[in-house]
């Protein structure tokens, strides 16, 4: 059997470095259950997968009080699979999205929690609303009526690249989106309350700017 101990101290070594309330996603995608649970066994209980069948695989066979976090593109069609245990869906890029999670949330009498995913990277292949048609969406305000989702936040992607300028940059727009939108339309929401910025090569730029949750897989997985 390998020996996974390293995830352990590879996750105490990051929580070492984070300020009292971020949380520290381990993104498990692409890893077995054997993983997971050494981390399991360090404290983690916050994992972060981006396909819904093997979320749905490994939530069967590992611990009940982890928290399991959708982190990648959301097909509708799959939402069915996840709603009745998913702890936050980070990826919501579109109103018809947020509205299929309501339906699914509402055939399982749960209020699933999400986040908005902002594009802010160069990258075309990025998903996520611009700001513009985020705060477009939010002033039609349909999702008003969705009441078995809560809009907990904001979610982005900086540019793969080693410009940290520009990677300062984006996630700086991003909490400038973030305080508009709180403003705007969640004021009186304490709920809507959550970044979800940062990985593993940028997450210490991203908390600089008020990111709350960060997501990190090689820098734990990954010998």
């Amino acid at each position: 059997m390998k020996d996974n101990s390293y995830i352990g101290k590879r996750i105490e070594a990051i929580r070492a470095t984070l300020p009292q309330g971020v949380t520290l996603i381990a993104v498990s995608k692409y890893h077995p259950v054997e993983a997971i649970e050494a981390a399991y066994a360090a404290g983690q209980r916050d994992f972060g997968e981006s396909k819904a069948q093997d979320l749905v695989v490994k939530q069967q066979q590992l611990p009940k009080d982890i928290n399991w976090h959708f982190i990648g593109h959301l097909q509708s069609n799959k939402i069915k699979y996840i709603a009745p245990f998913i702890h936050l869906i980070h990826s919501i890029d579109s109103l018809r999205l947020l509205q299929e999670v309501n339906k699914q949330g509402a055939k399982v009498g749960r209020r699933i929690p999400c986040l908005l995913q902002i594009h802010i990277a160069q990258e075309e292949t990025k998903f996520g609303f611009l700001p513009a048609e985020c705060i477009a969406m939010l002033e039609e305000g349909t999702w008003r009526e969705f009441e078995n989702v809560e809009i907990r936040g904001l979610m982005c992607m900086a540019s793969n690249t080693d410009n940290r300028e520009q990677i300062d940059e984006e996630f700086a727009a991003v909490k400038n989106l973030f305080d508009e939108i709180k403003g705007r339309f969640f004021a009186r929401d304490e709920r809507f309350s959550i970044i979800s910025a940062g990985m593993s090569d940028d997450y210490p730029i991203a908390i600089k700017h008020g990111s709350t949750h960060i997501r990190v897989g090689s820098s734990i997985f990954i010998e």
